[in-house]
């Protein structure tokens, strides 16, 4: 069946109907009235996956989806366009150019976090750059996954754009199939199965994957402000977020004050009891339930630890005096844990996170800017936010993703609105022939 997808898509895509950018145009906007005429089943099917409410979904999933569409439709002239480039002696008669031209097909594989963004703004780049599309996502959020296959073919181009669903022998063989662009986001596990897949057809693939996000808070700061913003990053969506805050490193003398500001912030955000609160997800399964529970093993718990496994609940919980050879502090928490690792000093804060993975997102709380400078230029991280938590993926001028096992990029917000970037591109779904004349 996957086959026949895959094949199906091709003939479209080979026939040249999404060569027109007036095509592509009409397509971003048919996905625009789907989240917006059908925003009411997708708040259902995320109430059912995630136990998320409608603002939380808007917020983090729709919101985006449609900035992400307007901004294509704005500017996809000016990225269809071809780009002239820097001529040589031999070449200066000649007409020289970038000519930017789609793929192909691609499959985009999502995550079951945040089910609809992480397949949907991936997707807009890829009807953009008209391409056609496979659509996997998760098998966790099924609820989500069940509706994106429902409604997709009544809004956009079934002969273009399709969505499979199943588990991991679907997704098997999907990944058996040549596509022109894998784009996968997940785990570094089946991260890494995926472009050992696509290494068969010498596809091109982006990964987004997570990490352990370390946050430092230094003792000159607004510490009730940095644990306020602290703990909206890390226990939104349960805390299943990838650059989420994954732990706190912080000097000895500020730890009681950081877990006394995160417990008042906490019984103002969920109130008494976080379980019955309507802004508090759930863990995605039991699996992950069971996963998530046993990182508390070794830890000394500051606040919360209750959980209810029938619903999937763990509480807000933050852990002390967490050392670096704890489980917790070996892979990524991707739940509502907060470790505090102590450090006597910046310098070991920064040796601490050097000598780790290099993370997704860094964030540092501080009013020295010697503070401030030395994090950034001896630390290296996928992006940067300081004195904030999450802002820096919120701003679509600049790249997103990660270092080292991840796409090369980096990016820097402050909580003045200053921006810092580098001029690394980000992969995406389109090719450019280089063409001279």
């Amino acid at each position: 069946m996957e086959k026949q997808v895959v094949d199906g898509l091709r003939e479209a895509f080979q026939s040249g109907k999404s060569r027109p950018l007036q095509y592509r145009k009409q397509q971003l906007r048919a996905l625009h009235r789907l989240i917006t005429e059908r925003q009411a089943d997708i708040d259902q099917a995320l109430k059912q996956d995630l136990n998320r409410n409608t603002y939380n979904n808007s917020l983090f999933e729709l919101i985006g989806i449609e900035n992400d569409i307007k901004l294509a439709e704005s500017e996809l002239a000016d990225w269809a366009a071809p780009r002239p480039v820097k001529k040589n002696l031999n070449s200066a008669l000649d007409d020289v150019y970038i000519k930017p031209e789609p793929l192909g097909v691609v499959l985009i594989i999502g995550t079951w976090n945040y089910p609809w963004a992480m397949i949907l703004q991936p997707l807009v780049g890829a009807i953009a750059a008209g391409n056609a599309a496979v659509l996997k996502p998760s098998e966790l959020s099924e609820h989500s996954a069940r509706l994106m296959k429902e409604l997709l073919p009544l809004y956009l181009d079934k002969g273009m754009y399709q969505v499979v669903t199943g588990g991991v022998p679907e997704t098997q063989e999907l990944l058996k199939q040549r596509f022109d662009h894998i784009f996968y986001t997940g785990s570094s596990t089946v991260g890494k199965l995926v472009m050992e897949a696509a290494a068969h057809h010498l596809t091109p693939v982006t990964l987004e994957l997570g990490g352990k996000s370390p946050c430092y808070i230094d003792k000159n700061c607004d510490i009730a402000v940095a644990c306020r913003r602290i703990t909206w990053g890390k226990f939104v969506n349960c805390g299943q977020t990838c650059i989420a805050p994954d732990y706190i490193l912080c000097e000895p003398s500020i730890q009681d004050r950081i877990v006394e500001e995160i417990q008042k912030t906490l019984q103002e955000f969920y109130q008494k009891d976080p379980k019955s609160s309507p802004d508090y997800c759930r863990i995605i399964n039991t699996r992950h339930f069971d996963r998530v529970l046993a990182l508390m093993n070794e830890c000394t718990i500051a606040l919360g630890g209750e959980s209810d496994r029938s619903q999937c609940y763990i509480a807000p919980t933050v852990l002390r005096d967490v050392l670096p050879h704890f489980k917790i502090m070996q892979e990524e928490i991707f739940g509502p844990l907060l470790p505090i690792v102590t450090v006597n000093d910046l310098s070991e804060a920064i040796n601490f996170i050097n000598t780790r993975e290099k993370p997704l997102a860094l964030y540092v709380f501080s009013s020295d800017k010697r503070v401030i400078k030395r994090m950034l230029t001896e630390t290296t991280s996928g992006g940067v936010t300081v004195n904030d938590v999450l802002m820096h993926y919120t701003v679509d001028t600049l790249p997103f993703g990660g270092v080292g096992k991840r796409t090369n990029k980096k990016s820097l917000k402050t909580n003045n609105n200053a921006k810092i970037m580098e001029t690394v591109e980000w992969a995406d779904i389109m090719g450019d022939t280089h063409l001279t004349s």
